[in-house]
């Protein structure tokens, strides 16, 4: 059996440039999610009482 053109294509892996845009794109999604929630700890600790001050 041939392969057709359409399933060459789509067996191919992404270009270099997608794939590192993608790494990035999670690695500052992660960042700012780690963000969000260290902040949010920051404020529960705050409300809590514990304060450098």
């Amino acid at each position: 059996m041939e392969r057709s053109e359409v399933s060459v294509t789509q067996s191919e892996s992404a270009p270099w440039y997608r794939r590192v845009l993608w790494l990035i794109a999670i690695w500052f999604g992660s960042v700012v999610a780690l963000g969000v929630v260290a902040s949010f700890f920051r404020l529960m600790m705050h409300m809590a009482g514990m304060t450098t001050h």
